[in-house]
C-alpha cells in the first residue's frame, strides 16, 4: 500500500530547498532543528529514496528531492488553498505586495479590483521597487508578496506568465532608423538592457544609451516622444509606441519571465489568498495589441 505524504513534511521540505539549511528553516516553521531533522527523515522513508545530499554546510537536493519538491509546492498551496476557501469570507488585516513598476500600471487594477470584492476587510500596501530590491525585501521579511522579473539563479520564485520582450520605437518617428541607435533602457544590471545590448552587438549594430532609469515610466515618455528605441514586455507596451521586429533588422529577444516570490516567513492565509488572486490576475490578463510596423 502507497505510503500517504505528510502536509506538514512536506511545507518543511520546501523551507529546506528554499533557504538552503535546515536551520534557517527550523526557523520559518516554527520547530526545532532536531524536529526538522525527524521529519526529513520520516518524509525519505516514506518516498524511499534520499532527498538530501550535501554541499558544504548547504542541503542540496538529490536528483529525487528535485522531483519531489515540485509536487511538494503544489500539494502545499492546495492545502493552504482548501484551508483559505472556508475561511476567505472572514478575512481581515494588512498584506504587502511588492511589484516593479514595469508592471504596476498593468497588472494591478485587476489584482486589487479582484482581491477587494472578495476580501473587503483587508488592506493592501503596494511597494513599487525593481526586482532586485524586492527580492531583497522579501529576504528580510519586509514584505509578504512580490511579482517579479523572474532570473534563473535569483530565488526560488515560481513562473506565473511568460511574455515576449519586444523592441519598441514612437508611433509617429523613426528614431530606429538612426546610426548610432539612441536607447532609452534600465540601470546596467538590468536583464532586459543586457538582452538588448547583446542582441545589438551580436548584429554589430553601433547604439548609445542615452536615458537610463530604474522607472519605466520615464523610459516609456523617452520612446513616445521618439527620443529612443527601447525594450519591453509585451504587457508594458502602451498607445503611441510601435513594435519593431527582423523587417526593421532588430531580432526576437528572450522571453520576459515573470515570477511571484512569497515571503519565507511562515506565511499567513491572507497572504496566500492574495497570492492565488495575483496567479488567477495574471492568467487571464489578455495581452495589449500594437500593430507592428
Amino acid at each position: 500500500m502507497a505510503h500517504v505524504l505528510d502536509a506538514d513534511q512536506l511545507k518543511t521540505f520546501v523551507a529546506i530547498a528554499d533557504t538552503g539549511s535546515f536551520t534557517r528553516a527550523a526557523e520559518i516553521v516554527f520547530k526545532t532543528q532536531s524536529a526538522v531533522s525527524m521529519q526529513m527523515k520520516r518524509l525519505e522513508e516514506r518516498v524511499g529514496r534520499p532527498l538530501f545530499g550535501r554541499d558544504g554546510r548547504h542541503a542540496k537536493l538529490t536528483e529525487d528531492g528535485e522531483r519531489l519538491l515540485d509536487y511538494a509546492r503544489r500539494i502545499v498551496r492546495l492545502n493552504l488553498e482548501c484551508v483559505a476557501s472556508f475561511t476567505e469570507a472572514d478575512l481581515k488585516g494588512r498584506i504587502r505586495l511588492g511589484v516593479p513598476d514595469d508592471y504596476a500600471d498593468r497588472y494591478l487594477p485587476e489584482i486589487l479590483a479582484r482581491f477587494a470584492r472578495s476580501n473587503p476587510r483587508t488592506e493592501v500596501t503596494v511597494v513599487c521597487e525593481p526586482t532586485p530590491m524586492l527580492a531583497e525585501r522579501i529576504g528580510g521579511g519586509d514584505i509578504d508578496l512580490a511579482i517579479i522579473t523572474h532570473v534563473e539563479g535569483r530565488g526560488q520564485g515560481e513562473i506565473i506568465r511568460i511574455e515576449p520582450l519586444l523592441w519598441v520605437t514612437s508611433a509617429r518617428h523613426c528614431v530606429h532608423e538612426e546610426d548610432p541607435l539612441p536607447l532609452a533602457l534600465g540601470r546596467p544590471t538590468c536583464n532586459w538592457r543586457q538582452a538588448a545590448v547583446e542582441a545589438l552587438e551580436s548584429k554589430g549594430r553601433r547604439f548609445r544609451v542615452l536615458y537610463a532609469s530604474w522607472n519605466s515610466t520615464a523610459v516609456g515618455a523617452a520612446v513616445v516622444a521618439g527620443l529612443a528605441v527601447s525594450v519591453l514586455p509585451e504587457s508594458a507596451v502602451r498607445p503611441g509606441m510601435r513594435i519593431l521586429g527582423p523587417a526593421e533588422g532588430f531580432s526576437t529577444l528572450p522571453s520576459c519571465k515573470i515570477g511571484l516570490l512569497r515571503t519565507r516567513h511562515d506565511p499567513s492565509i491572507l497572504s496566500n489568498a492574495l497570492a492565488e488572486h495575483i496567479i488567477q490576475s495574471l492568467d487571464n490578463l489578455q495581452s495589449f495589441k500594437v500593430a507592428a510596423e
